[in-house]
């Protein structure tokens, strides 16, 4: 089963979720951790893994043949990013603008356009915390575009573990880089925080994941700061609530230590497990309907 944490933005407590439900589930089960939140992974502060492997993520980059190029312009037609396009019949190239799709260098006629490669980050695997096996992705600096180092990252913890719960901390937001991260998921959690601000981001994060056609519940963090704005809109879209992480001291002051909702004196095993046999029920309720 694969289970991804996410939100629609950041600081709603999604890595803090994730990471604790990794440890919570640990006794009874095998855990995949894959930190997806390349552009600013930071699990491996409460997981703590030995890094055993690392490995670059490359990506298509197209490398033009002027001496093949009659400047006829299709593949700057084709490309909807403008990445390149025809000045004076001579193709230029804006590297900071290609997806990287390929789609220029199968329509030219002439193929003058031929295959580069660029490095967009890195994966790493370790061992953590109870024996998690850990993988983690890191966007590299300046590179604007996460989702090819993200699908990287899910197909190289697919791949060696493929029947193994697997945990996905998600970037948040509602963008690109959510899409690809929670692609394929069996389940979504959404995290959030009962303000405004969690409200409107929740709702974004939301349509995200309903057009992809995930199931879904929410977790709501820093329960009883606000109004019941969050209980009321997931009443009217019929989002199941998994559970609730309550606003307190002692939370914040682990979370500063490096500590989860597991670890210590006080803490909330009991209610992380609960969370997790919530969602299975939702998400068994789904399957026979």
């Amino acid at each position: 089963m694969v289970i991804a944490c996410a939100s629609g933005k950041g600081g709603t407590g999604k890595t803090l979720l994730a990471v604790s439900l990794a440890l919570a589930c640990s006794s009874s089960e095998r855990i995949v951790f894959v930190d997806a939140d390349v552009e600013a992974p930071n699990a491996h502060i409460f997981l703590k893994p030995d890094i055993e492997e690392e490995r670059v993520v490359e990506a298509f980059s197209p490398r033009i043949n002027e001496g093949k190029c009659d400047g006829c312009g299709k593949c700057a037609d084709f490309c909807y990013f403008s990445a390149l396009i025809l000045v004076k019949r001579k193709v230029l190239f804006f590297s900071e603008l290609c997806h990287s799709c390929g789609g220029c260098e199968l329509v030219c006629p002439r193929g003058a356009i031929e295959e580069g490669a660029v490095e967009k980050g890195k994966i790493r695997k370790g061992v953590a915390r109870e024996g998690i096996v850990f993988w983690e992705g890191r966007l590299k600096i300046g590179e604007p575009r996460a989702p090819a180092v993200i699908t990287e990252l899910k197909k190289a913890a697919k791949k060696e573990f493929p029947d193994t719960l697997t945990i996905v901390d998600c970037p948040p937001g509602a963008s690109c880089a959510l899409v690809e991260a929670v692609r394929d998921a069996d389940f979504c959690i959404l995290v959030t925080e009962p303000t405004p601000f969690g409200l409107s981001d929740l709702k974004a994060a939301f349509q995200a994941i309903q057009e992809l056609g995930i199931p879904c519940g929410v977790v709501i963090n820093k329960a009883g700061i606000g109004g019941g704005s969050i209980l009321g809109f997931c009443e009217e879209k019929g989002i199941p609530i998994l559970g609730e992480i309550p606003y307190r001291r002692s939370i914040a002051e682990k979370y500063a230590r490096g500590l989860t909702l597991v670890d210590g004196e006080d803490n909330l095993k009991r209610e992380v497990l609960a969370i997790y046999q919530a969602l299975r029920r939702v998400a068994l309720k789904g399957a026979e309907s």
